[in-house]
């Protein structure tokens, strides 16, 4: 077993308890990655992130220990309690999509997983849907391979005839060139945005019949539109 297998092995098992998965690798040419924490260049980027609600009971767990009531970015924050540790015991340097300097997750997914967006803008899984998230990045200074990375899948969106997710939104916020998010937001503040999408999450999300049984659960739809809102 080579080194990178089993530094993805022992992430694997270290994360398994908080339901964060190893979503895919990327590797990188000479001085193509990014920063780590003395400087050089990344040759290789493990993504971490959730398939479909696999986070919320920890997440919440967590969240309602008397020390982290009240946070204002509580997600964001026990991401980085959970993974930046295994930073540090890694050798490794930790990568958070709400931290600056922005790193490009989405282009990482798509060469990682052979991802693409979709109308929404969320990257669409051929088996989770819209219905999974990456909560951050080990980066490592040696090239750690895997057998998945690069691989080209078919893109749920192509083969989807009657594309719901167009039809379904209330404002026309979604189309296959653009998403509107200010009419989205503007909905929301609204007596029937927020007994609908706010309610029971992203109407136009919802309807996408990829994935649905990774489908998050009304409380942790609701946690993300609020979100969404703030």
């Amino acid at each position: 077993m080579s080194s990178g297998s089993v530094i993805v092995s022992e992430l694997r098992a270290a994360l398994a308890p908080h339901g964060v998965f190893v979503r895919g690798i990327v590797s990188f040419g000479e001085r193509e990655g990014p920063s780590l924490a003395d400087g050089m260049p990344a040759r290789s980027v493990i993504l971490l992130g959730n398939i479909g609600g696999s986070i919320w009971q920890p997440f919440s767990r967590w969240r309602q220990s008397p020390e982290n009531i009240g946070r204002s970015d509580p997600l964001d924050d026990w991401s980085k309690a959970i993974i930046g540790p295994l930073a540090a015991a890694f050798g490794a340097t930790a990568y958070f999509p709400s931290d600056p300097p922005w790193q490009p997750f989405q282009r990482w997914a798509m060469r990682a997983e052979g991802l693409k967006a979709s109308p929404l803008g969320i990257l669409i899984h051929p088996d989770y849907g819209l219905w999974h998230g990456y909560r951050g990045a080990l980066g490592f200074a040696d090239l750690i391979e895997e057998d998945r990375a690069g691989t080209v899948i078919a893109h749920p969106c192509d083969y989807c005839a009657e594309k719901p997710c167009l039809t379904t939104c209330p404002v026309d916020a979604v189309t296959c060139a653009d998403f509107d998010v200010a009419a989205c937001r503007s909905h929301l503040r609204t007596n029937a945005g927020k007994i609908g999408c706010m309610a029971a999450g992203c109407l136009a999300r919802n309807a996408c019949p990829v994935g649905s049984a990774y489908r998050y659960s009304t409380a942790q739809l609701a946690f993300h539109m609020a979100a969404l809102q703030s």
